[in-house]
């Protein structure tokens, strides 16, 4: 029985970590919560609490009366009552104490919780409400080619079916309000069900479909992140932080919910460094303020005319302020400056030796060059036949083995003679391929006259 309401459209298997629900984020339900108390053996005269949290696609919870004391578990589909009739098929996302701790979270009180829970979901129910998933694609993107007919400036995002195929809720983003009439009596008579337009932010849009962040890491809108707090430009000011809209805006388009995450600790740390340090006076000079390291509790300055820049712990700096509010300046604030440690780059001794000499990545190419250099040489020291004329131009050399000597002389002069004979048996062999072709031609005509009266 698959998941079908999971934002990665995969089963209760998780398909990434290959660890079957066990892993650390809880398995493929999101935002869960864990049960602390299922390892704990409850008293015997212990009444189940009745009110069920139940989860539906994407970050949807609500809360279902168990009047019939079922016997549910985590992670079991059940059929509840729907919000404005019908039913509709969920996950047993908690059940037990801890719902009336998530209700107090939420502020609702348990006598509020008015829907009930019919019954857990049967074959019949569990293959009717996957056929209503499998149309929710589809139809958000007719819906889409709708509004666009209607030039309507808002873009829907999802579709949310009810278990009973009689009602689809439409999720849209737009800038200011839209007039949705005509598109909702276009899109009933295309769909015939019942439907729902809800407007929601940027922020919810990302959490409902969901991606991967800059990080490298889900989206923590779409994994746990369930109460969406303001971010502004201060939170990134704080934090020294380059104010670049590509780097600091989310897949939402918005600033991103993570610079919220060290605010407070930089807002901490920012308690012992002082404001509006723009410049200190000296009799050097007027140094400026070029840097601020919050956790190291360092300042650097610099004068105008160089290019070092000078650290400074808080501490002196707030002296050499209240010093200019005197009237008096410090010398030179290069004599203050604080020694920086830096850490010696350890050499690495390897345990190894290159015996083999093959670690080099060029070494490929050397013997190539290698081998081509080799073959040039060995092209120059091969002997070259001369001519007649080229061996009258060459000095005689001394004769040291008789027997050889008239060797190259018997060459020189039987090489005319050597060269006619090549020719004259040269024309001899392509007479003879002639007159073979002009038998072979023959032959073919022959045999294909002569097949004719044959088959006769």
């Amino acid at each position: 029985m698959g998941c079908g309401s999971c934002s990665s459209g995969g089963g209760c298997a998780p398909a990434g970590c290959k660890s079957n629900g066990s892993c650390l984020t809880g398995g493929c339900q999101k935002m869960e919560v864990y049960d602390w108390l299922s390892d704990l053996d409850m008293p015997s005269n212990y009444i189940p609490f009745q009110v069920i949290e139940v989860k539906f696609k994407g970050a949807r919870k609500e809360f279902f009366l168990n009047s019939d004391n079922i016997y549910l578990e985590i992670g079991e589909l059940v059929v509840v009552e729907g919000p404005t009739g019908g039913y509709d098929v969920g996950h047993v996302s908690l059940t037990g104490e801890l719902v009336r701790t998530q209700l107090k979270r939420k502020k609702t009180h348990a006598d509020q919780v008015s829907r009930k829970i019919y019954r857990k979901a049967s074959e019949a129910d569990v293959e009717k409400w996957k056929q209503a998933k499998d149309l929710e694609w589809e139809t958000m993107h007719k819906a889409r080619t709708l509004a666009l007919d209607l030039n309507l400036s808002m873009k829907i995002s999802d579709v949310d079916y009810q278990g009973d195929k009689t009602k689809a809720t439409f999720f849209y983003t737009a800038e200011g309000r839209v007039d949705f009439r005509e598109l909702i009596k276009r899109m009933a008579e295309a769909f015939r069900i019942r439907i729902e337009m809800r407007q929601i932010g940027m922020r919810q849009e990302a959490g409902r479909l969901g991606g991967i962040g800059s990080c490298g890491r889900e989206l923590c809108c779409s994994t746990w992140l369930t109460n969406f707090k303001t971010v502004s430009t201060a939170a990134a000011r704080y934090q020294n932080l380059s104010l670049n809209t590509l780097k600091l805006a989310g897949q939402c388009g918005k600033l991103k919910c993570c610079l919220n995450y060290e605010l407070d600790t930089y807002l901490d740390a920012l308690k012992d460094i002082p404001e509006k340090v723009d410049s200190l006076l000296t009799e050097t000079g007027v140094a400026r303020l070029q840097k601020t390291d919050i956790f190291k509790k360092l300042m650097w300055f610099s004068y105008s005319n160089q290019e070092d820049w000078i650290p400074l712990k808080v501490d002196r700096v707030k002296e050499i302020m209240a010093m200019n509010k005197k009237g008096d300046k410090p010398s030179d604030l290069k004599d203050e400056a604080v020694e920086i440690k830096t850490s010696a780059v350890a050499e690495i001794v390897h345990d190894y030796e290159n015996v083999v000499g093959q670690d080099s990545l060029t070494r490929l190419d050397d013997k190539g060059r290698n081998r081509n250099r080799n073959k040039k040489r060995s092209d120059k020291n091969k002997p070259v036949q001369a001519t007649q004329s080229q061996q009258g131009n060459r000095p005689k050399q001394p004769q040291a083995r008789p027997q050889n000597a008239s060797k190259p002389q018997q060459l020189a002069q039987s090489s005319p003679e050597a060269t006619e004979q090549d020719n004259n048996t040269a024309k001899k062999n392509n007479r003879n391929n002639r007159n073979r072709n002009r038998n072979r031609g023959r032959n073919r005509s022959n045999s294909q006259n002569s097949s004719p009266s044959n088959n006769e």
